[in-house]
């Protein structure tokens, strides 16, 4: 009965690659794609060099003064602490606001708060080798603003703000740079974190930066998130149709197929 709706919607699609799109999404897929990249380079960092950031501060001894079982435990034990006061708090207070706070809000916080403890953790940094206490509790709120932030939203967000036909293809975009920002930030944060002292760089790496001038760079690479998330529009609330601006078609598609009433 609505053949010639069904005509229309087909010859009015537009591909990934079309004008159309890039006039429609373009900021939107960059915005989706960058800050998912810039998330995973500062959250996988911080979170696989954890055990390297501990010995650093002196939290934890120093691998050749434990055996290998008591490494483990340590580090475990460690990694457990910052998990339970950080990482899964900060996934269920999402949970409990996206729908009041939005997405959007959620992101820019979250990323305004990881690049101010990033910076809280390396600028004094000497300071917290005697204050392990102090340096742990920051830590764990880099990880707490993580989840209760950009790392819940970057994948929520792709999934919400683009047509239907589109979606799975640009929420695979968008985590592919997000893997791609895990390699970068991997990689990265092992070579950089090295000493700049020479005698002190461990066995087979040049030296680096050190682990002050690289957590420096990780708040300066949240800050490049909070810009990139201006890019991302808010969702809450809002159908998909609506988002997507499907609604607009199909309001622009029943005026031009109304009935104009003629008075008798």
């Amino acid at each position: 009965a609505e053949q010639e709706k069904v005509d229309k919607i087909g010859r009015e699609q537009f591909g990934l690659f079309s004008k159309e799109f890039a006039k429609r999404h373009g900021l939107h897929l960059l915005g989706t794609t960058s800050t998912w990249f810039l998330l995973d380079i500062a959250f996988y960092s911080s979170n696989l060099f954890q055990k390297d950031i501990f010995s650093a501060i002196g939290w934890l001894p120093k691998a050749e003064l434990m055996s290998a079982t008591d490494e483990v435990y340590r580090v475990a034990k460690a990694q457990t602490l910052i998990a339970l006061c950080g990482t899964v708090p900060g996934y269920w207070f999402t949970v409990a606001f996206i729908e009041h706070l939005g997405r959007f809000t959620i992101q820019l916080m979250g990323f305004f708060f990881m690049s101010v403890f990033m910076f809280a953790l390396a600028i004094p940094y000497h300071h917290w080798k005697t204050h392990n206490a102090g340096f742990l509790i920051m830590y764990s709120l880099t990880f707490f603003f993580a989840n209760f932030g950009p790392n819940a939203t970057t994948f929520i967000v792709p999934a919400e703000i683009f047509p239907a036909r589109l979606r799975s293809t640009c929420h695979g975009i968008s985590a592919a740079a997000g893997k791609a920002g895990a390699i970068v930030g991997s990689f990265g944060f092992l070579y950089a974190a090295q000493s700049t002292h020479r005698n002190k760089v461990d066995k087979g790496y040049d030296t680096g930066i050190g682990v002050k001038n690289a957590l420096m760079v990780l708040g300066a690479v949240n800050c490049l998130g909070m810009l990139f998330t201006l890019l991302v529009p808010e969702t809450m609330g809002r159908s998909l149709e609506d988002i997507t601006g499907e609604n607009e078609e199909d309001n622009g598609h029943q005026q031009t197929f109304s009935v104009e009433k003629v008075p008798v």
